[in-house]
């Protein structure tokens, strides 16, 4: 009997991976291709859609050659892509601007005005204003009104990319539930765009997508794509969903109080959730919609909260990068080893995590802070400083989840991304969180959730939670010390103090 196989395609900030799975969820072959990002001005960043489409092409091409399989063997594919971000399409799937990153705030103007509405706009998608859709799409419709014209929907990375293989026109532009909480538009727990917030903001309806669920099939692989990547023709294409709903799925988080951390190029903090209950007190939390039917999730984000090691490193620790060349694990497991000789709270070292601004709740004149350095601290303080500062924030994230869900129980956090290799780091969030930390049998989260919802998508699959569970384990469980715990309460609780008393010097200092 033939194998069939399937394919996830993951479009994140960083670059583009695909892989190859078979239906036991062993990976076959994979591929990825650095992003190139576009720098046009300072706080603007952007992508070139034909660079997104075509590091699709190129990984899913590669994969297949990779792979030796026969391309008819390929049940389905299915894309998730950076989420709070937005790009366009016209009527003929052509871009009439560049993909506007969630990394540039040029929108910031936007969001302010956005706030007025604030209460109303949590209420209905789940999500407060921020740096995502509905701050970006207003920047397109008045400071560039003859771009917004040309312009027949706004899409997100993945629809862009899966509507433009299976050569949708303009008006067949659709977007999935799980990214409806960043679109500023939506009433999300009904799956519908609000005409009451359109109407508020004066945004055609016409020129949103469609909503639907992330395993419809929106189309099937065209002949031009098929000769690109070496799919068969008419290989069905799943809606998909957010990069971050893929990689829950992957990840297995399918149960109420399981917390998931991104430890990436953002550092994402989620909850999984049975209902929907928006955060309309502190405007902090996004509430969205799972890939899993009937389950949503509390998220709230660090923008480039893994950036910040990135830039220690190169700015700041250039000799020991070099250094550290060889040594096992490289720069970041060098610096791991010294950080565990320093005790918590880094000997009285403070660092706000928010070089690009803050976006949980949305704060985006906010900026990056090491607070308390004296002549003792040396290079290892300022890096723990800097693990201890994601953790502070993931504990002031913690602090508003409970006041939402009194009763709900976190049960365990599963890390994923580059920072899980951490164990210190891990170890650190244990302790400030409470929370016992684990880490999982794979590294292929979003292109594996991604297959999953392919799967199920054409009847592969018939339960995706189940499947999830099956492909997952614990590979070590990292347990909260409460001595660690309340050692490190007085220092959450400066964090939070020194976030209040510096706002307003911040929102003065961007006015100079």
């Amino acid at each position: 009997m033939s194998k069939t196989y399937l394919i996830g395609v993951d479009l994140g900030t960083a670059g583009t991976k695909a892989a190859i799975f078979d239906t036991d969820g062993n990976l076959i072959a994979d591929a990825y291709e650095e992003s190139r990002l576009i720098y046009p001005k300072p706080g603007w960043v952007e992508q070139d859609p034909e660079d997104i489409y075509g590091s699709a092409l190129r990984t899913i091409r590669e994969c297949l050659e990779r792979s030796n399989i026969d391309p008819g063997a390929v049940a389905a594919l299915a894309f998730d892509g950076q989420m709070s971000g937005i790009g366009t399409v016209d009527e003929k799937w052509g871009t009439p601007t560049h993909y506007d990153s969630w990394l540039d705030t040029r929108c910031r103007a936007y969001i302010e005005r956005m706030q007025e509405a604030a209460d109303q706009i949590i209420a209905l998608t789940g999500g407060p204003p921020s740096i995502s859709h509905g701050a970006k799409i207003l920047w397109w419709m008045h400071e560039h009104p003859d771009v917004f014209r040309r312009v027949a929907k706004f899409v997100v990375p993945g629809g862009y990319v899966a509507g433009r293989m299976a050569g949708l026109r303009g008006d067949e532009a659709f977007i999935d539930r799980t990214y409806l909480h960043f679109t500023c538009f939506s009433d999300t727990a009904a799956g519908q765009w609000s005409d009451e917030l359109l109407e508020r903001f004066g945004v055609p309806k016409e020129k949103l997508p469609r909503i639907v669920d992330p395993w419809e099939i929106i189309g099937y692989v065209t002949q031009e794509a098929a000769r690109a990547t070496g799919l068969r023709q008419g290989t069905p294409i799943a809606a998909g969903c957010g990069d971050q709903a893929a990689g829950m799925l992957g990840a297995a988080m399918v149960h109420p109080g399981m917390v998931f951390d991104v430890a990436g190029t953002a550092s994402v903090f989620a909850v999984c959730l049975d209902r929907f209950v928006p955060d309309r007190q502190y405007r902090t939390l996004f509430m969205a919609h799972l890939a899993v039917p009937g389950l949503y999730y509390a998220l709230a984000y660090i923008n480039g909260g893994g950036m910040n090691l990135r830039w220690f490193r190169d700015e700041l620790a250039p000799h020991e990068k070099a250094e550290a060349a060889t040594y096992p694990g490289g720069f970041y497991a060098w610096f791991d080893q010294k950080a565990e000789t320093i005790p918590p709270g880094s000997d009285h070292l403070l660092f706000l995590p928010h070089l690009g601004g803050r976006v949980c709740p949305s704060e985006p004149s906010l900026r990056g802070v090491f607070f308390g350095l004296n002549w003792s601290h040396t290079k290892a303080h300022l890096y723990r400083a800097i693990l201890e500062g994601v953790a502070y924030e993931y504990a002031y994230y913690q602090r508003i989840v409970k006041s939402l869900f009194p009763d709900l129980q976190f049960t365990e956090t599963r890390v994923i991304g580059g920072g899980a290799r951490s164990r210190v780091w891990n170890q650190i969030k244990a302790d400030v969180l409470h929370v016992p930390y684990v880490t999982l049998n794979r590294q292929e989260f979003p292109v594996l959730g991604s297959a999953i919802l392919a799967g199920y998508a054409v009847g592969v699959f018939t339960n995706m939670a189940e499947v999830a569970e099956s492909l997952v384990s614990p590979t070590s469980r990292i347990e909260p010390r409460s001595d660690i715990h309340r050692a490190y309460r007085p220092f959450v609780e400066q964090y939070i103090r020194l976030l209040d008393q510096t706002r307003p010097l911040f929102n003065d200092w961007v006015a100079l």
